[in-house]
């Protein structure tokens, strides 16, 4: 069983960010505000990603489920998501990304989860693309989030956060680890290994700042995803991306290879490398990891986590 823990679909790129909306240009291109960025490779003229893209990809390196999560850089799609899962449930199970603080917020996640369906809450905070660029001061440990937790804990939801880079404003540490304490029925998920320093790995200080949020792992209810590894080193990193491999060997001695899942963050990660790469990296160069340690990272740690007895949680 491999099971991608972090991907992404969408029709279309219409997300909402700090620096200004997100639109789809023709061959991967997204104009990003006032800039244009190479999203994805220039796989077709529309730039799009649909739920068959995805399967295809899948299918071709041999990937047999995904988590499709949600973002505001991509903008809101808990509808098409949601009838992603429902065609293809035994391969796909889906989240969505509420606002906090929309006037409409409760009404928004009861849709989601009563009738959609969906079972994962993800939280996208990075200030260049989540909701610390949108609201400053925002805290997830604030009262506004309370009751998002108590539902999740109550409902047997999975919480995922994507902590942006060390040092930023949503690198909260101290939060998550009150929250995991407050609800230690929860089940939480912290995407991209907590984004390590991969490009700045001799800098003592951003690697005690990553140890300290890595560490939340040994909390029975913390759990890592490796998405995006390969595209934080500060000059392209050619596969086998051996800086993201030593940043997974740490992880798994701190807080052990049970805590962490493999996964993409596909379709972005395509201009790193392919969905082969992107997988093999882990499969036949992390050799640190046992056969049962491989086995676990690769799929049976997101099937405990996210396909509880079987299921979608």
């Amino acid at each position: 069983m491999i099971i991608d823990a972090h991907a992404h679909i969408m029709t279309t790129v219409h997300g909402t960010t700090a620096r200004g909306p997100t639109r789809s240009l023709p061959w991967g291109r997204v104009r990003w505000g006032e800039e244009t960025i190479q999203l994805l490779p220039p796989f077709n003229e529309a730039t799009s990603f649909p739920a068959e893209a995805l399967l295809a990809q899948m299918d071709w390196a041999g990937i047999d489920r995904a988590v499709l999560l949600q973002g505001p850089f991509y903008g809101e799609a808990n509808a098409y998501v949601a009838s992603a899962v429902a065609r293809f449930p035994d391969r796909f199970v889906g989240a969505f990304a509420p606002d906090p603080l929309a006037s409409d917020v409760k009404e928004r996640f009861k849709q989601c989860v009563e009738d959609y369906g969906l079972r994962i809450v993800k939280f996208e905070l990075t200030e260049p693309t989540g909701l610390t660029g949108l609201y400053p001061h925002l805290r997830i440990d604030a009262p506004e989030f309370e009751w998002i937790y108590k539902t999740a804990q109550r409902e047997g939801l999975v919480i995922t956060f994507d902590l942006g880079k060390i040092g930023s404003r949503p690198y909260q540490t101290d939060a998550v680890a009150a929250i995991a304490a407050r609800y230690p029925e929860l089940t939480i998920v912290i995407a991209h290994l907590a984004q390590p320093p991969i490009g700045e790995s001799q800098n003592a200080e951003l690697n005690k700042i990553w140890r300290q949020q890595i560490l939340l792992g040994r909390k029975p209810n913390m759990f890592f995803d490796l998405s995006a590894l390969p595209a934080y080193s500060r000059d392209y990193d050619e596969y086998p991306y051996q800086p993201a491999q030593d940043y997974i060997r740490r992880a798994a001695e701190l807080i052990g290879a049970e805590k962490i899942m493999w996964g993409t963050d596909a379709p972005g990660l395509l201009t790193s490398g392919t969905y082969r790469q992107l997988l093999n990296y882990v499969r036949l160069h992390c050799d640190f990891l046992s056969e049962e340690e491989m086995a676990g990272v690769l799929g049976l740690n997101a099937q405990r986590v996210y396909w509880r007895g079987g299921k979608a949680n």
